[in-house]
Order: C-alpha cells, then structure tokens, then sequence
C-alpha cells in the first residue's frame, strides 16, 4: 500500500514517520519525500491509528489524487533545491512532467489551482529560502551560492534576490549578522 503525506519532506520528518511505522509493527517499508509504501498488511484499524499518530506532529495524510500529484510536485522542487539532486538536464517543465507522467500543462493547471501560485513561482521561492539559509549558516561567497543552486549567474541570483525580498544578498547577509551581533550583548 502507498500512502502519500503532506509536508513531508525533511530528513527529520521521514525518520518520525519510520518510527512511528515501527512502533505500530510495520517493517517492511520505504519511505521518499512525502510518499510511504508499506509493504506488509495493514489493516483499516492500523491505518487510523498510524494517521492519528502523524496528526500529532503535524502531518497528514494525503488521499486526494489531485492533491497527491501538487504533493509530489512540491517534493520534486524540494529534492532539487535542498538536497542536491542533479539538475533535470532538460528544462525544468519536461523534467518534471517526464518525472511525474503527466503533461506539464495539466501539471501547471492543477498546482496553480491549487497552491494559487504558478510552479515557477513556487520553484523561485524555494530557491531563494534556500538561499537565505546558505547566506546565514554558511560561509559560501555568492559566487559558490550561485553555483552550488545552478544559477546561471551571480547577477541572475542577486537579481531574483532582491526581487523577491527587496534586499540585495550582500546586505541581506551582513543585516542578519549585525542582528546577531546585538542579540550577543544583550
């Protein structure tokens, strides 16, 4: 059985969501961005009480087949932004329509609906999450950011940047220090 849930994306998510198939007796399982097979039986009773579980840490189950495919969407932006998966070679609109099966109109249609943001939007955003967080818990150069996330230029990230939160890297990155400086001498 295949179960798909929401949200479920971190590392620390995935190993919560194993526990707690282990404790309900579930060993026979794979778990990948958000979608859980379970290869033993599971009854309707160990299914409620495995999604009562994940409730409570804020994870939900997906059975909708619309909302499974924005899912894997999401995941699929996730795998490439935080964790390094290799770069589709074609365009991201082919890649993600090959790697889902389904036309990437109709992909675009349904997640936008959806989310009320164009998958490209989403994908931008993502970047730029990450990275912010490259900007504050690393020591990368902007030039090591723009290639470690594939930016075709550091003039195309720093523009995208400032686009979306109204700051350049650069002062983005030295603003968060002199924050943490002043929470220091408090």
């Amino acid at each position: 059985m295949k179960v798909f849930i929401k949200n479920m994306a971190c590392i620390r998510c995935i190993k919560v969501v194993e526990h707690e198939l282990r404790e309900l007796g579930f060993n026979d399982i794979t778990i990948h961005s958000g979608e859980v097979e379970i290869r033993d039986n599971i009854s309707e009773d160990q299914l409620e009480v495995f999604k009562g579980s994940i409730q409570k840490l804020g994870l939900e189950l997906i059975d909708d087949k619309n909302n499974i495919i924005v899912e894997k969407i999401k995941n699929t932006i996730s795998e490439i932004v935080y964790h390094g998966e290799e770069e589709p070679k074609s365009n991201f609109s082919d890649y993600l329509s090959k790697k889902l099966g389904y036309d990437y109109t109709y992909l675009s249609n349904l997640f936008s609906a959806a989310k009320g943001i164009s998958i490209e939007k989403y994908l931008i955003k993502q970047r730029i999450e990450r990275v912010k967080e490259m900007l504050i818990h690393s020591e990368y150069t902007l030039n090591e950011i723009s290639y470690k996330l594939r930016y075709c230029s550091v003039a195309h990230l720093s523009g995208q940047f400032k686009k979306e939160t109204g700051l350049t890297p650069t002062y983005f990155r030295k603003l968060h220090k002199n924050l943490l400086k002043r929470a220091d001498n408090l």
